[in-house]
Formats: structure tokens, C-alpha cells, sequence
């Protein structure tokens, strides 16, 4: 059974054995409104814990998104590229980012729960 887990910028991450996927979730796409562009890493990229994954632009704002954990890019959603507003649509499904291969899983232990998620943005409304 894939392990998802969020960070406080509002990413998440679906682990199913060494492959990780990677999104925003609802209360994030619901804040930056209006998806409108979306930039993602090519295949091959390596990327740490907490580096710059992809460029999210919506009609609010510009938004960075980072990686959860450390991996290598091995799948991109270029169904984002023709269509960004996925993302608005089903941020958790069809909207994710990237795919990566997980170099080191224990860094998932820094992540939040769904559970602990959902308490962290009850607090911000």
C-alpha cells in the first residue's frame, strides 16, 4: 500500500515501493487560485530533500515547490504543460507533478502524516 505524506509548504508524496509521487495539495492549489503554468524538472534530474522541484504560476502568485525527499526525476506530468488547471481539478489524482525514484525512505520520517496535515491547516483557518 503506497505511504503518502505532506510538508508544511503543502507538498505531498505517494510512496509505493521506490517510486515517489509528488504534488500539491488541496489547500495549496485552493490558496494559489487559478493554475495558469506549471514548470517541471526533465527526467534524469537529481534533486535533495527540500531543493526547488517545479515552478507553479497562478493568477495569485508565482510558487516554488520542493521535494519532499531526495530522488531522481523519472517521470514529468507533461499533461500539466497543455493543461496546468489539473491541478485546480484534482491536485491529489491526474494534477500530480513528478515522479522520483527514492534514493533514502527514512526521510519520509520528517514528514507529515495525513492526519497531522489535516490538524496543521485546520490551524490556519
Amino acid at each position: 500500500m503506497a505511504e503518502l505524506r505532506y510538508t508544511e509548504e503543502h507538498e505531498w508524496i505517494r510512496v509505493d515501493g521506490d517510486e515517489g509521487t509528488i504534488g500539491i495539495s488541496e489547500y495549496a492549489q485552493e490558496q494559489l487560485g487559478d493554475i495558469v503554468y506549471v514548470e517541471l524538472p526533465s527526467v534524469g534530474t537529481s534533486l535533495d530533500q527540500g531543493d526547488e522541484a517545479a515552478v507553479v504560476e497562478s493568477v495569485k502568485a508565482a510558487s516554488e515547490i520542493y521535494a519532499p525527499i531526495g530522488g531522481e526525476v523519472t517521470e514529468a506530468n507533461d499533461e500539466l504543460n497543455g493543461d496546468p488547471g489539473i491541478v485546480n481539478r484534482d491536485a491529489m489524482g491526474a494534477g500530480w507533478f513528478i515522479k522520483i525514484k527514492v534514493e533514502d525512505a527514512s526521510q519520509l520520517g520528517a514528514l507529515m502524516s495525513e492526519q497531522d496535515y489535516k490538524d496543521m491547516i485546520e490551524g490556519l483557518n
